[in-house]
């Protein structure tokens, strides 16, 4: 049911966000943020932002969502899975799916499948997250790890932080890539206009390492196999975008849009900590992507 508040000349100047957050202290700023997003409050009728400026009058009216669960729920859905141990399993995870619940997204999420598909995984990024070590963006496909316990996402994490795993993907980008093979090194940061975005134009940010060579040329774009050797967010989209060639299909960074980005994670390298021996899995190149690239003979 509806909650309405009407804004006083005193609230003049504050934003939206904080109006609600000191009527609403039951919410979290963050939860009362996604509900603004998601066109949940209406301030005299319409629809606004979490930044809006108040100018005292108003009326705000708050349709509350159902708050998210507190931990995933099992859900009776595929996995491929590409390779398992005691320790690690590797799922190759399609484009379109989200890997764990996030603002609007509480379900039909890769978590919520392998909840049901596996018993235990580990705890360490909490109950919303569990066996979660990295992740992909919604529109990539390929290759994820996950752990099994604990210990075995401590371990997984220190290789992805001290940089021994190996990851390489499969990218399609707009344009003439002009070297054979190449480094971009731009710091990646928060893109201060389109927040949705990084962005890899400024002079500061994360340290960010790409690695490219060219697989092959067509007449518009070029086929490249890439290797990061840092996991920020978006990286090779914002790389590849900061240098004149977003991946194809890349509508947020610039690319002509298409049904999914070319993006795919097609090789991990990692040591097994059920084994100590290291692991080379494989995630083979969706069909679509394929025929992406047979249209461009």
């Amino acid at each position: 049911m509806p909650l309405s508040f009407r804004t006083e000349a005193r609230d003049a100047g504050e934003r939206l966000d904080h109006y609600l957050a000191a009527q609403m202290q039951s919410q979290s700023r963050a939860r009362l943020q996604a509900w603004i997003k998601e066109g949940l409050v209406l301030v005299d009728g319409a629809a606004a932002k979490p930044s809006t400026t108040l100018r005292g009058g108003e009326t705000i009216e708050v349709t509350p969502a159902n708050p998210p669960p507190l931990k995933a729920e099992p859900e009776d859905a595929p996995i491929e899975i590409l390779y398992e141990d005691a320790a690690v399993i590797a799922v190759n995870k399609p484009a379109g799916l989200v890997v764990h619940a996030g603002a609007g997204a509480h379900s039909g999420t890769l978590v919520n499948r392998l909840v049901h598909h596996f018993q235990t995984l580990s705890q360490v990024g909490g109950e919303l997250r569990p066996g979660i070590v990295h992740r992909l963006d919604r529109g990539t496909s390929g290759v994820m790890l996950v752990a099994r316990n604990d210990a075995a996402h401590r371990a997984l994490a220190a290789q992805f932080s001290g940089r021994t795993t190996e990851k390489t993907y499969l990218a399609l980008v707009e344009g003439h890539v002009k070297a054979e093979s190449g480094r971009i090194a731009k710091p990646i940061t928060r893109d201060p206009v389109h927040r949705t975005r990084m962005t890899a134009r400024l002079d500061h940010g994360r340290e960010a390492l790409t690695d490219y060579r060219v697989l092959r040329r067509f007449e518009k774009f070029t086929y490249l196999e890439v290797r990061i050797g840092t996991g920020r967010t978006h990286q090779i989209r914002a790389h590849f975008a900061a240098i004149g060639h977003p991946v194809a299909g890349d509508k947020l960074y610039g690319a002509r849009p298409a049904e999914r980005i070319f993006l795919h994670a097609w090789r991990i390298r990692f040591d097994s900590p059920a084994t100590g021996d290291r692991v080379t899995v494989e995630a083979p190149l969706p069909e679509e992507l394929k025929q992406w690239l047979e249209k461009l003979l």
